[in-house]
């Protein structure tokens, strides 16, 4: 359960950083971003924004429609890879933007990876005994 919550806050983050990208004003993308707002006025830096907030709002939405179109080892596999993505794309912000997406993106998404990590293995345990144990199903 604790799995699936971090999972979706993830998720709606990374949705959240969409709407920050593609509708956020230049100031607010300057003080999320660490960058001067100089930078932010520019068309192409806008341009940029918005790309940047389509693939975030991507893998926010593939997060959030994988729960209602997989299950089992498969959702977890799934979910596994996308945070797999997030944390890539963080640390590559942290070393080219700011060092607080480390916080701010990485840190749920590695959470959530470790979390998922342990409910499969408990799952494979879980099926494990089963086996040992036909009676019990």
């Amino acid at each position: 359960m604790l799995a699936i919550i971090v999972t979706m806050f993830v998720a709606i983050e990374h949705l959240g950083i969409m709407a920050l990208e593609i509708f956020g004003n230049p100031a607010q993308q300057a003080k999320a971003f660490d960058l001067p707002l100089k930078f932010t006025q520019q068309h192409e830096a806008q341009v940029s924004f918005a790309n940047q907030g389509i693939y975030n709002g991507a893998l926010g939405a593939a997060i959030i429609a994988s729960y209602w179109l997989f299950s089992g080892a498969t959702l977890v596999l799934v979910w596994q890879m996308l945070l797999v993505f997030v944390m890539v794309v963080a640390l590559f912000g942290a070393l080219t933007a700011t060092k607080k997406i480390i916080l701010i993106q990485f840190l749920p998404a590695l959470i959530a990876f470790l979390l998922t990590f342990l409910l499969n293995i408990k799952r494979k345990l879980l099926c494990k005994i089963l086996q040992q144990f036909p009676f019990l199903v």
